[in-house]
C-alpha cells in the first residue's frame, strides 16, 4: 500500500518530533497530529516556534519548515483516523498506579481507547502502528480489539518502537542507529511493513531499518532501555565504593571504556537516571517476568531501579550530612530540573525525588532551569505527594518551601549550598567567584553530574562534593 496520509494519535514528546521529521523527509504525505489536549495542541500551532510545547535542539527549524505544507495539529481526531491510510499510536503509556500491576505494569488505558475510537470510525482497510512503549504481546490486544468492534475493516497492526533519546531526538530521527518494524509474518503484514519501510526508506538506508516479527520488536524496545539503565546504575553502585575507597569513579569509567567488550557509553556517574521510558519500562519487564514466573529474572531487572532509588536518597543524605545534618530553614539552591539538558522534560527527573527528601528535613528548594516553568516544578511536586497520599492542605503547606526563578544569581544568591542536578552545559560557565562571595559559608557544591571543575571551585573557597570521588 502506497501511504498518501498519515495520522498520529498523541501529541507529545514521541509524537510531535516524529511526526515533523517524516513530515519533512515526506513531503508528498500528509501528516496529521491530533490530540485531546487543547492548549497543546495550540502551542504546536503557535506562530511563535520558541513556544512549541516539547523543546528539542533543532525541532522549532523541522517544524518551521513542514507545518502548514503537509504537517498540520489538531483536535479533530475522528476526521484524522477517517482520512489516514496508516496510523500511529503515541499516547502515554504511565505506569499503573492502581489495581492488578500497581506501580509495575504499562497502563494501556489510552492505547485501548485510541484502538475502539479507531475502530468505530474507520471505513476502510488501516495500517495501525504502536509508536508508544508497550509491553510485549500489546499488539494481539489491539489486533483483538479493532477486529472485534470494527466495521468489517481490515487493521494489520504494526510495532516501530522509537528509541530516541530526548536532547538528541532530531538527530537520531535523522541518523538512526537502526529504526525497527515488527509485524505479522503473512502477506498482508509483510506488505504493512514494507508500506512503512518505504516511508523511513526516504532518508536511511536498508542497513539501517531492520524488520522482526511483532513480539520481538515489542520486546526489544524493553531490552534495549533496560540495559541502558542497567549500565547506569553498574557504575552508580561502584560510585559510592569509589567515595569510601577515594578512589575516582571518572578513572575507573575511562578504564573500564577502552576495553572494546564494554565501551564508554553510560558509564557516566550521577545522581541517577530519569526520563519517561527506563523506569517505566524496566518496572513493566519486572512484571512481565513475574506474570510469566520468573521471579529470578524479575528481581535481576528490579535491582536496577532499587539502585537507582538508592543515588537519589544518597546524594540527598549527602547534602543533610554535609550541612552540619540539618537543612532545616537553609537554602538549598538547585541547578536543574529536567531530567537531563537540552530538553524541558521532567518525568522522574532525579530533581524531584532529592527535592523530596530535602524538604522533609526542612528545606528551602531554590531553583533554576533554563527551560522548566514554576508551574511545571510544583505540578511535579504535588503530583509525588498525591501518590504518598498527603491532603491539599499538607501540600500546599509543602509547596511554600520551594522557589523558583527565571535567572540563576536570584536562586543562589544567599544559598547555603549548590546542587547540581541536570548537566546543562551553561552552569559550567558561570561566575563562580561571584556565587560564592554571595553564599553562606563554608559554601558547599554538590555536583550530581560532575560538570563542574571541581578544582577551580575548591581554589575559590567552595567545599566541593561529586559523584564517586572521595
Amino acid at each position: 500500500m502506497k501511504i498518501k496520509n498519515i495520522c498520529c494519535l498523541g501529541a507529545g514528546y514521541v509524537g510531535g518530533p516524529t511526526m515533523s521529521v517524516i513530515a519533512l523527509k515526506c513531503p508528498e504525505i500528509k501528516v496529521t497530529v491530533v490530540d485531546l489536549n487543547e492548549a497543546r495542541i495550540a502551542a504546536w500551532n503557535d506562530e511563535n516556534l520558541d513556544n512549541l510545547p516539547v523543546y528539542e535542539p533543532r525541532l522549532a527549524e523541522v517544524v518551521g519548515e513542514a507545518r502548514g505544507r503537509n504537517l498540520f495539529f489538531s483536535t479533530d481526531v475522528d476526521s484524522a483516523i477517517d482520512n489516514a491510510d496508516m496510523i500511529f499510536i503515541a499516547v502515554n503509556t504511565p505506569t499503573k498506579t492502581y489495581g492488578e500491576g500497581k506501580g509495575m505494569a504499562a497502563d494501556l488505558k489510552f492505547v485501548e481507547l485510541c484502538a475502539r475510537q479507531i475502530a468505530r470510525i474507520a471505513k476502510n482497510d488501516k495500517i495501525i502502528v504502536e509508536k508508544s512503549t508497550l509491553p510485549v504481546r500489546t499488539a494481539e490486544t489491539l489486533q483483538t480489539i479493532l477486529d472485534s468492534t470494527g466495521n468489517g475493516v481490515h487493521f494489520e497492526v504494526l510495532s516501530n518502537p522509537e528509541f530516541l533519546a530526548e536532547g538528541t531526538a532530531i538527530e537520531d530521527l535523522f541518523n538512526a542507529d537502526r529504526v525497527l518494524i515488527g509485524g505479522k509474518q503473512t502477506p498482508k503484514g509483510k506488505e504493512a511493513i514494507q508500506s512503512l519501510v518505504d516511508i523511513y526508506a526516504h532518508w536511511l538506508t536498508p542497513k539501517q531499518i531492520l524488520t522482526t516479527n511483532v513480539w520481538s520488536s515489542e520486546l526489544s524496545k524493553l531490552t534495549a532501555n533496560a540495559f541502558l539503565a542497567q549500565r547506569i546504575s553498574s557504575i552508580n553502585a561502584l560510585s559510592a565504593l569509589c567515595e569510601v575507597t577515594e578512589a575516582n569513579v571518572d578513572e575507573v569509567a575511562n578504564a573500564i571504556g577502552t576495553d572494546s567488550r564494554i565501551g564508554p557509553k553510560f558509564l557516566k556517574a550521577s545522581v541517577g537516571f530519569g526520563g519517561s521510558c527506563f523506569q517505566k519500562d524496566i518496572l513493566n519487564l519486572v512484571y512481565l517476568c513475574r506474570y510469566f514466573n520468573l521471579p529470578e529474572v524479575a528481581n535481576y531487572w528490579e535491582q536496577v531501579i532499587i539502585l537507582n532509588d538508592y543515588q537519589k536518597y544518597r546524594f540527598a543524605k549527602k547534602i543533610i550530612s554535609s550541612l552540619f545534618n540539618t537543612v532545616s530553614g537553609k537554602k538549598i539552591a538547585f541547578l536543574g530540573w529536567a531530567f537531563k539538558k537540552d530538553t524541558n522534560d521532567t518525568r522522574e527527573s532525579a530533581a524531584i525525588y532529592v527535592a523530596e527528601h530535602l524538604i522533609e528535613d526542612g528545606a528551602e528548594i531554590h531553583i533554576f532551569d533554563p527551560k522548566v516553568s514554576e508551574s511545571k516544578i510544583k505540578a511535579d511536586m504535588s503530583y509525588l505527594w498525591e501518590l504518598n497520599g498527603l491532603n491539599e492542605q499538607k501540600i500546599a503547606l509543602k509547596l511554600e518551601q520551594i522557589f523558583v526563578y527565571k535567572s540563576p544569581e536570584e536562586a543562589l544568591n544567599q544559598a547555603h549550598a549548590v546542587a547540581v542536578l541536570t548537566e546543562w552545559d551553561e552552569f559550567k560557565y558561570y561566575d563562580w567567584e561571584a556565587i560564592y562571595s554571595n553564599m553562606y559559608k563554608p559554601a558547599f557544591v554538590f555536583d550530581g553530574r560532575n560538570i563542574l571543575d571541581a578544582e577551580q571551585l575548591l581554589t575559590i573557597g567552595f567545599q566541593v562534593k561529586g559523584i564517586g570521588k572521595g
